[in-house]
């Protein structure tokens, strides 16, 4: 079966985020969760953090499929950190027509890039679909309940960072 490249920043991991991961693994044998790297951006998450909650989530809901995901940091393009990590199918969550017309867009830019590089478009589910990771992370800092929004472990972090 075929490996698929799921990048994003997941800061933090969101209930869309791991539907979307779900579902992938639904069509692959195996999905590398590639968290983009920029070093212009502050994320409230370190890399490793991310990892570990990517991980944890994952396993808390599809232990049995837990070990068919890599977690890995890139910094460059998408389509050549596909390819370098040997696989040419992107992952894409749409969530609504807006994210659908700026996913279109990146998809045309990588394939002028990448022809061999396919992107696959996944639909948020209905409970996910208004979830962003930016507005858990203001709710979150603003005390407010975002266990509706995020997997038990990265709930558990997001209350420890701001308890710190």
């Amino acid at each position: 079966m075929t490996k698929a490249f799921y990048p994003g920043s997941f800061d933090p991991m969101t209930n869309g985020h791991l539907d979307v991961l779900i579902q992938a693994l639904n069509i692959s044998s195996k999905v590398i969760v590639a968290i983009g790297i920029h070093p212009g951006k502050a994320p409230l998450f370190t890399f490793e953090e991310r990892g570990e909650l990517i991980r944890k989530s994952l396993n808390d809901v599809l232990p049995d499929r837990a070990g068919d995901i890599d977690v890995i940091a890139f910094d460059n393009l998408v389509v050549d950190a596909a390819r370098a990590n040997g696989t040419n199918v992107l992952i894409r969550g749409l969530r609504d027509g807006t994210d659908l017309d700026y996913e279109m867009q990146m998809a045309g830019m990588n394939r002028q890039m990448a022809p061999d590089v396919q992107t696959v478009f996944l639909p948020a589910g209905t409970a996910s679909r208004p979830i962003t990771a930016t507005l858990v992370r203001q709710i979150a800092a603003m005390g407010g309940d975002v266990s509706a929004f995020v997997p038990k472990p990265v709930l558990e972090a997001l209350d420890a960072k701001r308890k710190r």
